[in-house]
């Protein structure tokens, strides 16, 4: 029967994954592979992966963003497929919600996104209370303004390490009855990669 989960997160340069078994025993892997990431990412897993298969797999989760364009489409699209090959639920979980997972209380999370505004999210004990939005910085003061903010945390473009809030999040989802179709997991990129001039 099978009983392991697996998290894969590439919105950042470096590849995160992780895998864990429904009784709690984990492992985890980072590695800073930059512009290789599109060409090295099924090697990392297959061998990451070992000495499970894929039949051990009752789930898998994954990054959809924000974060780099091409690195976020690539882990959906490549989590998409194994979903729907092996016939398992894919849970799609936001970057900013994989990094406030690790802390207590309302935490404010900021991110450079392009043309000068920011990927911005609210969360309180794991409960997005502002979903995530690019804002430019005047809007995001304001929306601070209208909340107690406990802590304010700047995301880094290093992410592969909240790959264990991915895994952490789906495994609660996953224990609360959800089984997401993996048609559900859909890449947030906050912006179009291209400014879009109005006529």
């Amino acid at each position: 029967m099978p009983n392991f989960a697996l998290a894969i997160h590439t919105s950042s340069p470096d590849l995160g994954l992780a895998i864990a078994s429904l009784s709690g025993e984990s492992r985890l892997s980072v590695q800073p592979l930059g512009r290789d990431l599109s060409s090295l990412l099924h090697t990392h897993l297959v061998e990451f992966l070992a000495p499970q298969t894929w039949q051990d797999l009752a789930f898998i989760a994954v990054a959809i963003g924000p974060g780099g364009f091409t690195g976020t489409r690539i882990g959906v699209v490549l989590a998409r497929t194994l979903a729907q090959q092996l016939e398992i639920p894919l849970f799609g979980v936001s970057s900013l919600a994989a990094v406030a997972s690790g802390h207590t209380g309302t935490i404010a999370l900021q991110m450079p996104a392009q043309r000068g505004e920011l990927h911005t999210a609210i969360y309180r004990n794991g409960e997005a209370i502002q979903s995530d939005a690019v804002m430019t910085t005047e809007q995001w003061r304001d929306a601070l303004d209208q909340h107690s903010i406990d802590r304010r945390i700047e995301v880094g473009s290093e992410q592969g390490q909240y790959v264990e809030g991915i895994l952490e999040i789906a495994l609660q989802q996953w224990q609360k009855g959800e089984r997401p179709h993996w048609s559900e997991a859909l890449p947030y990129y906050g912006q179009h990669p291209v400014a879009i001039k109005a006529n």
